[in-house]
């Protein structure tokens, strides 16, 4: 009981990174439309917000993993934070210079800080208790990346989309300084939001500098082999690859939910941030849910029949017509909830001292944010239907099911776990 209570402040402390990064990732749904009317862009063009996000992943998970292995948990959150905070208060140069380059630096930059949050507070969620509960554990944390989910698009739609934005033609029509100043305000909506986002995390990371957290240590975690080393556990390997095809669903399904839902349900930009703040609110409340299913059935079980969910609202998405498709959106969101932390606790089960590796290297994977996104915004392009697009969550979810059904296993033991 007492090493549960002294798990008790961390734990909470640690949980609240989730709501942050959960916060400022749904904001990229915001993001997109507004970047792309007010820069003109395709929608394969505004689907690199979600690549200049995630593919900071690729490129900072291993660096991450080195400064967990070398340093220790603590000191990779203040670093993650450290990179968060510089990255938002970036978007005030972003905004008044009226490049898209720059805008992508900035997110970029947050990502970093982000990626090294991630590598640093998922494992150590996991570590925080019984290692029996390490699953429920993880998706209880990551439930507050769900109610950010839900509140970003409110907020970010509030403050940041316009209520009467103007339509190509109306640009068109306008004179160059007309334009220009337009544009320029349109711009200048995302530095408040930013700025105080980044004031928020500069505080988080003042909290964690003077607030004391165990850290776990093994002394066979200073090995000289090198962080791919651990890929030999057959299940961290399957881990790694269907995390990289979640998270591209994931981003799919919630980035281009209000694109979606203009192109598709032909709602306003205003109406479809309520619906998106909808789908973080099954996002939210599935992963409440499915903490307190696994109580009573196996996660890789629960897992299986989420991603067979999926994989049928996928279907409902591409084939019909009108509201109903924009409904079977958020119906993914409540059914994919609880496959980024499931995937990953996993995956690191029974790692031992390569699970900070490990770790590394499931946080790698999420660079498939970047890699499929582009996919789905050239099909729609391409048809000129953005339904036709979903087929690539659809895939990804398939990817999903394989791995509840078969990825996952790796020993008995760890099989006697799970059941």
């Amino acid at each position: 009981m007492k090493q549960s209570n002294n798990y008790l402040l961390p734990f909470i402390l640690v949980t609240s990174l989730f709501f942050f990064w959960g916060f400022v990732h749904n904001l990229d749904p915001i993001l997109i439309p507004h970047l792309r009317r007010a820069f003109s862009l395709t929608t394969l063009q505004a689907s690199l917000v979600d690549s200049a996000v995630f593919i900071a992943y690729f490129v900072m998970a291993i660096p991450a993993g080195i400064i967990m292995k070398k340093y220790g948990y603590k000191t990779g959150i203040l670093i993650g934070l450290g990179f968060f905070a510089v990255g938002c208060f970036l978007f005030v140069p972003a905004a008044n210079t009226m490049q898209y380059a720059f805008f992508l630096g900035a997110l970029f930059i947050v990502s970093c800080g982000l990626t090294i949050l991630e590598t640093a507070a998922n494992p150590y969620a996991t570590i925080l208790g019984a290692p029996e509960t390490s699953t429920q554990r993880l998706n209880f944390a990551q439930s507050f990346n769900g109610l950010a989910a839900f509140l970003a698009p409110i907020t970010g739609g509030a403050f940041i989309l316009s209520s009467n934005p103007a339509d190509e033609a109306t640009l068109a029509a306008m004179s160059e300084q007309a334009r220009t100043a337009y544009l320029l305000s349109e711009t200048a909506t995302v530095k408040m939001p930013y700025i105080i986002l980044g004031f928020v995390i500069l505080l988080v990371a003042a909290i964690f500098y003077f607030f004391k957290l165990p850290d776990k240590k093994d002394e066979d975690e200073v090995e000289k082999k090198g962080i791919f080393h651990s890929l030999k556990h057959k299940h961290l390997s399957w881990a790694v690859v269907t995390q990289f095809f979640y998270v591209g669903a994931q981003v799919c399904v919630l980035s281009f939910l209000i694109l979606f839902a203009t192109k598709a349900a032909g709602v306003s930009e205003k109406e479809a941030s309520w619906y998106s703040g909808a789908a973080g609110l099954a996002f939210m409340v599935g992963r409440f849910l499915g903490t307190f299913f696994m109580k009573f059935i196996a996660p890789p079980t629960l897992l299986s029949i989420y991603a067979v969910l999926c994989i049928l609202l996928c279907l409902v998405t591409i084939f019909a017509s009108g509201i109903i498709t924009l409904y079977a959106v958020i119906g993914m969101a409540f059914f994919m909830s609880i496959m980024f932390p499931t995937i990953f606790a996993l995956g690191i089960q029974d790692l031992g001292p390569d699970t900070k590796s490990g770790s590394s290297l499931i946080i790698m994977s999420i660079v498939g944010g970047a890699a499929l996104p582009p996919i789905l915004g050239l099909i729609a392009d391409k048809t000129h239907n953005i339904q036709n697009g979903y087929v690539v969550p659809l895939v990804c979810f398939a990817v999903v099911l394989y791995f509840g059904l078969k990825g996952y296993k790796h020993s008995e033991k760890a099989v006697e776990i799970l059941a």
